[in-house]
Order: structure tokens, then sequence, then C-alpha cells
């Protein structure tokens, strides 16, 4: 009977969820073998980091929880092992104080990835993970072995288990580009098609709105939708148009809902309330004030606080003589019709829906018909906002994934 500690596993990807997995092994005394396609792990990472690392969020489960829409209770799970709190601890054990902003959200004091992953990749070395950098994972050879690309060529590798942990496909330039789909799928595992998630949609601007205003801040406005089940939603917060439509943080927490509506229903409109704290009434009555000689640009931005880019919208939506008819100005500034064309291109956007489906794995992440093959990170077919959801998750599942590992491997001693 072999010793778990005669055991090795290969961990395939140097994403948090890798990482974090790698470390979890290690601790239960198993040899441990990561593999990143790059030249070094956690480039994604570091580059979400570069304007403040933001590693969770401090709202309170079961609030948390929803965030995960449709998988809340799964990724919950997940949750229960390792949480926001639990995150924050981890992060001070490598010298990271954190603290909760303004918006909720948290970061490392000094708001930077770059000094939590360096000491992170230094402790799992001293610890022995074996680190293996420019090794792309191809698949499977015929006798089970792991296939790796590598400057040298392709070797093979043998590991009595395995941890993918490749990420979706989003800014495939560093490393996560979704290739694995078809390696999976050659295998009879159950997929659902890799989508943009967290992203911006296209508008059809006018040449010169788009000229003017592109990269302009709409702060702050009211953001109105239907959701998938045809219910009214808002959200206040704050967005950028740009060169092909608009983008940003409030956007990115409508994603879902917006894309799956085009998605079945291949149109969607969004209303954006740009005058918030101001009824309809109210806002009819200022606009209805004297102009006094003053262009009707001018007159929006004192009698209705717009700025250039909220009246350029205004114009944009009504036409250059929107000054004629008050009441319809007023109307279409509580709610400015904007009609989505698709969400941007998956390549540029923060992260990715779909990936490997929690019914092809076990409540380990083991695949149900790859035995000793276990999944982890935003491989997997969940999706959260921006707002530290999505690390947490990484980091969560690379726990779980790593835990049904140890036990499996227990077994098959058995």
């Amino acid at each position: 009977m072999s010793k778990l500690a005669d055991k090795t596993v290969a961990v395939i990807g140097g994403g948090p969820a890798g990482l974090f997995a790698a470390e979890r092994l290690r601790a239960a005394g198993l040899a441990v073998n990561l593999y990143e396609a790059k030249g070094s792990p956690g480039r994604k990472f570091l580059i979400a980091g570069k304007g403040g690392l933001n590693l969770t969020h401090s709202e309170p489960r079961p609030l948390f929880d929803s965030r995960y829409r449709e998988r809340q209770a799964e990724v919950a799970s997940w949750l229960d092992g390792f949480d926001a709190q639990a995150l924050r601890h981890w992060a001070q054990g490598l010298g990271v104080e954190t603290y909760v902003g303004s918006s909720g959200r948290v970061f490392p004091v000094d708001r930077k990835a770059a000094p939590l992953l360096r000491g992170w990749v230094r402790r799992l070395k001293e610890q022995g993970v074996r680190l293996h950098v420019q090794h792309r994972w191809l698949g499977w050879n015929p006798d089970g072995s792991l296939r790796m690309a590598t400057a040298d060529g392709e070797i093979a590798v043998r590991a009595d288990a395995t941890v993918l942990a490749m990420g979706g496909g989003s800014w495939p330039e560093l490393g996560s580009d979704g290739s694995w789909i078809s390696v999976l799928q050659a295998r009879s595992i159950d997929t659902a098609p890799l989508q943009s998630a967290n992203c911006g949609f296209d508008i059809a601007w006018t040449a010169h709105f788009s000229s003017r205003h592109a990269g302009a801040p709409l702060k702050p406005v009211v953001a109105h939708w239907r959701d998938l089940h045809g219910q009214p939603q808002s959200l206040q917060g704050e967005c950028v148009v740009s060169a092909y439509g608009i983008e940003g943080s409030l956007i990115y927490a409508l994603a879902a809902d917006l894309r799956e509506t085009l998605n079945r229903d291949g149109a969607v409109t969004l209303s954006l309330d740009l005058v918030p704290g101001r009824d309809e009434a109210r806002l009819l009555a200022d606009l209805s004030r004297s102009r006094k000689g003053r262009s009707f640009g001018e007159h929006l931005r004192r009698a209705a606080g717009l700025d250039a880019v909220k009246a350029g919208l205004l114009f944009e939506v009504l036409g250059k003589d929107a000054g004629n008819d008050l009441a319809a100005v007023a109307r279409t500034l509580k709610q400015l019709p904007l009609p989505l064309l698709r969400p941007r291109p998956m390549a540029e956007t923060i992260s990715t829906a779909g990936g490997v489906r929690l019914q092809a794995l076990d409540a380990g992440l083991m695949l149900k018909a790859q035995p000793g093959v276990f999944c982890a990170g935003e491989m997997l077919d969940w999706e959260a906002p921006t707002g530290g959801y999505l690390l947490t998750a990484c980091y969560a599942s690379g726990l779980r994934a790593a835990e049904g590992v140890v036990r499996w491997l227990q077994g098959s001693e058995n």
C-alpha cells in the first residue's frame, strides 16, 4: 500500500485557482508539479491588479453568494470552505494587509498585485512546489500521460492526479485562451460555450458623437433594464462611453442579463437615467425656464446640470432639434434608450462565462468522465460581476479541487 506522500499531482495553470490548489496539495504532503504555459505564473492576476488589486468584497453572505447568479448554490458550497474573510486572512499570512474601500471592495493596503504574487510564488517554491513555465498542456496520450508542449519539443508527464485550472477565454495573450475546450469535448466532457462576461457592448454611435465623446465618463447614472424573467431592474453607478459603445463597472454588473437577453431575443435596450435625483416633472419645470439667449446646450448645463457627454447623448437620441420639445427632452433624460448590438469580443473582456458544466463534475470537482482529473477556477461554468467575486471563487474552487484530489488519492490506496 503506497503512502499519500508517494503520490504526484500535476496542476495545469498558474493563475490564482491553480496556485492555490498547488499550495493546499503540497500542504497535504503530496508532490506537486505546477505547469504554466507562459514564462511566469499569474500574468492575468498582475494585469487585473494594475488599477488596484480587488481581492474580494466585504458583503455579507448570503448576499455575496447571490452574485453568482444561477450557480450561487454550488459556489456557495465552495465558499463554505474558503470565503472572503478567509481570503483576507490568507493574504495577511503573506504580509499583505487589506482594507475595505468605500464601495465595499477589499484591496491590499498598497493596492498592488505584484508584491502579493511574488511572495506567494516564493513561498510555494520554498514549500516544495515545482514550477515549470512554458509548458502548454495539449491533452492526453493513449497511455494516460499528459502531453506538454515545451520549447524543446513535446514531452509526456505522468501524474497520479491532475488539476486543470487554465482560465476561460479572456485576455488570451496572458494565457487563458480557451484552447482546452476542444480537448475536453473530444473526451465527451460536457462544456458550455465560452461567452463574454464583465464586458462592454457595441452601440451604433454616429461618427460625430463617437469622435467627440469616446472615453468620457457617465456619472452618476441609473441603469434600467429587464432581467431574463422580464422583471424591471435598476442600478445606480458609473460607466464610460467608448468609441464602440459603452463599458465600465455599471455595465459589467448588468452584462449577464443583457448578453443572455440578446442571445434569446436578438435585441436588447438599456435605458439610462442621466439625471438621478430629479423626477421628470421637476426636470421639465427646470428646462422650461427662460434661456436668456443661451444656446440649448448651455441651457441644459445650467438648468439640468448636464455635462457635455450627457448633452451629447440627448442629441444623439433626439437629434439636433431636441430643444423644440421640452417634454420629450425631460422624458428622454430620465429614460434614455440605448439599443445594444452585441457584447465585446471575449479577447478583450475581463472574464468569460461558460466552460466545464458543473453537472460534469462531482462534489470534489472531479470530472465524472475522467477519474483523477479535477477542474477549478474560471474554466468552470460560472460567472460573477467584478468586485472581488471572481477572485474569491477562483481561490475557493482551487481549495475544493485540492480537497477532492486528496480524498480521491486516499480512496485509491484502499
